[in-house]
């Protein structure tokens, strides 16, 4: 890279610092480290939501699937996740909020106790931060490999680099500085993302291209579905989406959590699901568009970058680069948050009865601590990635397949059609799902990949909701009944 690269890139890590350090100064307890205290604007929210949704895999792994398969990306990973945020605007964004409201929680899977009981609720805390060790490490793997495109810098290198920077800032400053780096990483990577739409349409002749480009390319490119990405794949995923990203997946749950009221909450999950539906249209169009540039690349996941190195003049290729660690930054550094918030809370002070009576300084150190550990995990398996079948695998197959059994107990708890499945249906349904996907995986001959993440969710769904049909002649607690009856409106 040329010298202005590594400035630009410089200042760019000068300023997550600046804003660590700045967000410390906000934080005097777990409130605010977990939560922002409850005072985090809708379009801060929404903004960090949507940033917090996906890493720089989307330059890797996701810019192979473009250069392979062509438009099917936009049709199988951005248009089902915006239409499950959208769906989980209406039922689910407001609730979270509102549990914070009336149970002062910090972490997502701290109101299961009362939901459920404390078995359950460890069960599904112990197994989503096992979960997370894989995914958050495959993000870090990500921007490994896109770090030694650019600069060739060993991988093991750039896994480090990359953590460091990142554990530094989301240490001091909890989820203030994880939101308010969000926004500015946004800003990045929208200026590098229009930046290198506009050299990419230039380069190819004009506005015009941006409908031409199709004629040039393979004839499969502009179909809706192709390859393993057919019809039951973007339904499959439709559902681990909505799961997921409605606070399955507890960094994204921690943003509506962190909203003062459920319409508010609502407001930021609306602005999500529209970046989510808009913005992947330019960044993902010089992807679509890097065949014509490297006909027959040997490694597609290197497209996008090598079209940076290429085609940028100095100093814009630092800026892209830098976007390109801004949504790894803004996924790793919330994901280690939320399962920060899920062992502070919920684990530590049930495995060690004296833990729950600190408070003030000496919880906050423990969140720290807690923190600095699990992220030196991640940074483990990213390093050995390969042992579990790479980025994608991690990305794709283990995570889309394992978050729907963790996920239906905690999402379908919310909502009161289906308050009479109790902690047996919760645990079930978890079991259920895993073997399935063991079954799937491991004894299943020829399975898709569509079978593979779609069989766990769909079996730990039907458990839970069947076991809670058999019980209906049970009373519902009545703890249950109005939690989940309070959660219909805000706190006043």
């Amino acid at each position: 890279m040329h010298t202005l690269d590594w400035f630009v890139m410089g200042l760019y890590f000068l300023l997550m610092v600046g804003i660590g350090v700045w967000s410390f100064r906000q934080v005097k307890g777990t409130g605010d480290f977990f939560a922002a205290g409850g005072r985090m604007p809708w379009w801060l929210s929404g903004i960090s939501h949507h940033m917090s949704g996906y890493s720089a895999a989307v330059f890797v792994a996701y810019a192979g699937v473009a250069y392979t398969y062509g438009f099917t990306l936009y049709i199988w990973w951005a248009v089902p996740v915006a239409i499950a945020v959208f769906l989980g605007a209406r039922w689910i964004a407001p609730r979270w909020s509102r549990l914070r409201q009336r149970l002062s929680i910090e972490s997502p899977t701290e109101y299961l106790e009362k939901r459920y009981n404390v078995p359950t609720q460890q069960l599904m805390a112990w197994s989503g931060v096992l979960l997370k060790l894989f995914d958050v490490g495959a993000k870090w793997a990500a921007i490994a490999v896109i770090l030694n495109v650019f600069a060739n810098v060993p991988l093991t290198t750039g896994i480090l680099v990359s953590g460091v920077i990142s554990l530094f800032y989301i240490t001091i400053g909890g989820l203030w500085a994880d939101a308010l780096t969000d926004f500015a990483q946004f800003i990045v990577q929208l200026v590098a993302g229009i930046a290198m739409f506009v050299i990419v349409v230039v380069k190819l002749g004009g506005l015009g291209s941006v409908f031409n480009v199709w004629d040039q390319l393979p004839p499969t490119h502009n179909d809706p579905l192709v390859g393993p990405y057919t019809l039951g794949f973007v339904l499959a995923y439709l559902l681990i989406d909505f799961l997921s990203y409605n606070g399955g997946t507890w960094n994204l749950a921690q943003r509506y959590i962190a909203a003062p009221t459920g319409k508010e909450a609502r407001k930021a999950a609306y602005l999500s699901a529209a970046l989510y539906l808009i913005w992947p249209l330019i960044l993902f169009f010089p992807m679509w568009a890097s065949p014509l540039f490297y006909p027959n690349l040997e490694n597609p996941d290197q497209s996008y970058s090598r079209m940076a190195m290429d085609l940028l003049p100095p100093g814009l290729v630092g800026l892209v680069l830098a976007s390109m660690f801004a949504h790894t930054m803004a996924m790793t550094t919330s994901d280690s948050n939320a399962i920060t918030a899920v062992v502070t809370r919920d684990i530590l002070p049930k495995l060690f009865p004296r833990f729950r009576a600190q408070g003030g300084r000496a919880s906050l150190l423990a969140a720290r601590v807690t923190l600095v550990v699990f992220t030196v995990l991640t940074l483990l398996v990213a390093i050995n990635q390969q042992r579990f079948g790479g980025i994608l695998s991690l990305l794709i197959t283990w995570f889309g397949a394992l978050v729907g059994p963790i996920s239906i107990p905690m999402l379908l708890g919310l909502l009161p059609a289906f308050k009479r499945s109790g902690s047996t249906a919760a645990i079930v349904s978890w079991v259920g799902g895993l073997l399935t996907f063991g079954y799937v995986k491991y004894i299943m001959e020829g399975a898709s990949t569509a079978t593979l993440v779609a069989s766990p969710v769909i079996v730990s769904a039907v458990l839970f909701i069947a076991i809670g049909w058999l019980t209906r002649g049970d009373r519902v607690p009545k703890q249950v009944d109005e939690l989940v009856d309070s959660l219909n409106r805000d706190v006043t």
